[in-house]
């Protein structure tokens, strides 16, 4: 969907957003009819990735439909089973237990999203770092568990993204210090959502969508119309805020509510400061829309370390990125693109 087509379309639709809203969350609010002729298939699957995994597609042949599916799920599980920290046998532990001591060799797929992720640390000047997981995996949100602030100190040398050495001639990557540990968790989800996607338009499908907990892309509309993404209230679920019309594009939100508890006051959340080593503060809420999911959920993360302002300045820079900001007062910020238009003048 061009800019301009989803700005028309988002300025009617954002009216409904309520003053004061203090985050958001990205939810499918999928209420358009479906013509009778057309074979909607779904499939919902919890646990890989750590999240929920959503597959919508229309095809004419369901036996084709479902075997789109599976291979989908497929390669989330492979993704899933790649690149996820808490499997001591996957390629990113086995990075982070020997890359401080020498080269490891990688796959291409691998070494491919690590470049990726290291440039997101050069557009966001180091908001975006994938060596948070140096301070990061000491917490535990499940079990209310934080390190202490000599811990945080100890490890913070440790988180920067210089640390990480890529050898494209051999495929391999490695540390340029011991305690340097990675994390794709703020950029798998949305790498996984682009490869299915490819998976679906190589086997013809040509209106799907394809979501892995709050990072989506959308080929295709749904028979003329677009499909309708809804922005969630933060504190109430159910409850939308807003909605924005959306046809061949990708969203992502990051909140300070996903993973999270409170205690005395404080609000510790999943999304860390690489400068701090502390959860991130300086946004509650964070939605990003761009051509791929890789691209929204790699920097949806940026405006929690940088603050609203910053951010949307660097994704206006970039031109092809537009997004939606909460601040801690509940103040909410559009990039120039999602800009409600100003009301008419009114008749004397």
């Amino acid at each position: 969907m061009s800019r301009a087509l989803l700005r028309r379309a988002a300025a009617a639709v954002l009216a409904v957003t309520r003053p004061g809203a203090c985050a958001l969350a990205c939810v499918l609010a999928l209420a358009l009819a479906v013509p009778a002729q057309a074979e909607w298939l779904s499939r919902t699957v919890d646990g890989t990735m750590g999240t929920r995994i959503v597959v919508e597609l229309w095809s004419e042949d369901r036996a084709a439909g479902e075997r789109a599916i599976d291979a989908v799920m497929a390669k989330m599980r492979h993704i899933d089973t790649n690149m996820s920290t808490y499997k001591p046998d996957s390629e990113i532990s086995r990075v982070n237990a020997h890359a401080a001591e020498g080269p490891v060799k990688i796959d291409a797929e691998l070494f491919g999203l690590l470049e990726t992720a290291l440039e997101y640390s050069r557009i966001t000047e180091g908001a975006f770092d994938i060596t948070y997981a140096s301070v990061g995996f000491m917490y535990d949100f499940r079990a209310h568990h934080r390190p202490t602030e000599q811990q945080i100190d100890a490890a913070l040398p440790a988180v920067n993204y210089h640390h990480v050495l890529l050898d494209r001639a051999t495929h391999t990557v490695r540390f340029s210090q011991p305690g340097v540990r990675i994390d794709l968790g703020g950029i798998a989800k949305g790498f996984a959502v682009d490869c299915g996607i490819e998976i679906l338009q190589k086997r013809g499908i040509k209106h799907a969508l394809v979501s892995a907990g709050g990072d989506s892309r959308i080929i295709g509309d749904r028979f003329g119309k677009p499909w309708i993404v809804g922005i969630r209230h933060p504190d109430r679920k159910d409850e939308v805020i807003a909605r924005l019309p959306l046809v061949d594009t990708a969203i992502s939100t990051s909140g300070d509510y996903e993973r999270y508890y409170d205690e005395n006051g404080v609000r510790y959340h999943h999304i860390i400061d690489p400068r701090t080593g502390h959860s991130a503060s300086a946004v509650r809420s964070a939605t990003v829309l761009a051509p791929t999911a890789t691209r929204t959920d790699g920097l949806s993360k940026t405006a929690f370390v940088l603050g609203a302002e910053e951010a949307i300045r660097i994704y206006e820079q970039l031109g092809d990125v537009d997004a939606i900001i909460v601040k801690p007062d509940g103040k909410v910020l559009y990039t120039k693109g999602l800009e409600p238009p100003p009301p008419p003048p009114a008749n004397h």
